[in-house]
């Protein structure tokens, strides 16, 4: 079992900066592609943003492109997600998450999540 604990949510105004990181800790021995979901109230779970183990490839939504960048500290099994520029719409729970197998199949792991809160 991998445990993934964030951190780092918060409310800020819009247009402020906010870093999330998440740690993975327990079976962290083999190599997990790990990302970033968010859920807003009414609204599905979207994939924001995931970096691969290896070659550390990013991918974003197209509403985060531009504003957010992800970054992944191997030896610290820990994931952070940069975003800049927030915006109202960026408010909602994020949750991080981990794949043992490709970022396009349902996560093996996800944290319990952190909310970010975006103010106009």
């Amino acid at each position: 079992q991998v445990q993934l604990v964030e951190s780092g949510g918060g409310l800020v105004q819009a247009g402020g900066s906010l870093r999330l990181s998440c740690a993975a800790s327990g079976r962290t021995s083999r190599p997990y592609n790990m990302g970033w979901f968010r859920q807003a109230p009414g609204k599905e779970r979207e994939l924001v943003s995931a970096i691969t183990w290896t070659t550390g490839t990013p991918r974003w939504a197209d509403s985060v492109k531009g504003r957010f960048t992800i970054s992944r500290d191997n030896a610290k099994n820990t994931v952070y997600l940069q975003m800049n520029s927030l915006k109202p719409e960026d408010t909602a729970v994020y949750y991080c998450a981990a794949w043992s197998g490709l970022i396009d199949d349902t996560p093996d792991y996800w944290g319990t999540g952190t909310q970010v809160t975006v103010s106009s």
